[in-house]
């Protein structure tokens, strides 16, 4: 009997390491080349899934760039990126673009945007109103929102910018930003907007949460702060859907790569320690 029992745990164990053998095998099989474009808001949650992706499929290759969200949705229709990376539904029209026919929106993101300032300003709060007023360039001192006597430097994002498109539209209610001035600046990337608020004094900007570090302040809206929670609850209203476009239903590495991304695995594991809320978390 003890000898039986013996060689049924050996016949298990080959069979489970046999079993473990096959899935690697059949992941590492999976090959092809993915191009990714598009949103840099969110270019960390797409290096940080390619990288996990590309460990358990080795025979893949990713290459990722970010040069603002419309620039997704653009390169698919010419054919040069296989995923758009987009803060917006690119197969709907919004203020400012039209819809891209023909492609394809996989929701992967709950992104947070947040109004951040240099660490030297002290405001830790602004009133919707307050920032109609200063991103229209009408409120120039920060004496005027509670601040010091000192001049405010807008930093936005040029016109293709997801994260703008949501700002405009959540945080200001849809007013209109200033387009010039001495202490009005623009920034293509979320990267470039990071730098330009660490590093310049009396600054005002947005971003999403990924990008805010102890060296600025993200500032609460209406008395309500940008947290993971206050936009699970409805407290909190500046946030997007983060979208991958595809030309028609992707198939292949594409296909496996976005499935991931939407996966609990990643959801609940790198998307959140990047500051990204599970699309499973709304409502």
């Amino acid at each position: 009997m003890k000898w039986f029992k013996q060689i049924t745990i050996a016949a298990l164990i080959a069979v489970i390491g046999f079993s473990s053998v096959h899935v690697a095998d059949a992941a590492s099989k999976l090959s092809g080349k993915i191009v990714i474009n598009g949103s840099s808001a969110l270019l960390p949650l797409t290096l940080q899934a390619a990288n996990e992706f590309k460990k358990a499929n080795p025979k893949v290759k990713i290459s990722a760039s970010a040069a603002g969200s419309i620039t997704g949705p653009q390169a698919v229709r010419k054919g040069i990126a296989d995923i758009g990376a987009v803060d917006w539904d690119a197969t709907k029209d919004v203020p400012g673009f039209k819809k891209f026919d023909g492609q394809v929106a996989h929701k992967v993101a709950v992104i947070p945007f947040a109004t951040v300032v240099n660490k030297n300003v002290g405001v830790s709060n602004l009133t919707t109103k307050d920032l109609q007023g200063i991103f229209s360039g009408k409120i120039k001192n920060w004496k005027d929102v509670g601040g010091k006597d000192a001049e405010i430097i807008v930093v936005n994002r040029t016109f293709g910018s997801g994260t703008r498109v949501n700002f405009q539209d959540k945080a200001l209610a849809g007013e209109d930003f200033m387009t010039k001035g001495d202490n009005y600046k623009e920034v293509k990337t979320s990267g470039d907007m990071k730098t330009a608020i660490e590093t310049t004094p009396n600054a005002i900007g947005y971003m999403d949460l990924a990008y805010v570090t102890d060296k600025m302040t993200a500032l609460s809206v209406n008395g309500v702060a940008p947290t993971e929670a206050n936009v699970i609850n409805g407290k909190y209203k500046v946030w997007g859907y983060g979208y991958y476009m595809t030309k028609g239903q992707p198939t292949g590495a594409v296909k496996e790569f976005i499935a991931y991304v939407q996966s609990a695995k990643f959801q609940n594991g790198s998307l959140k320690k990047l500051k990204f809320i599970p699309i499973s978390a709304m409502k």
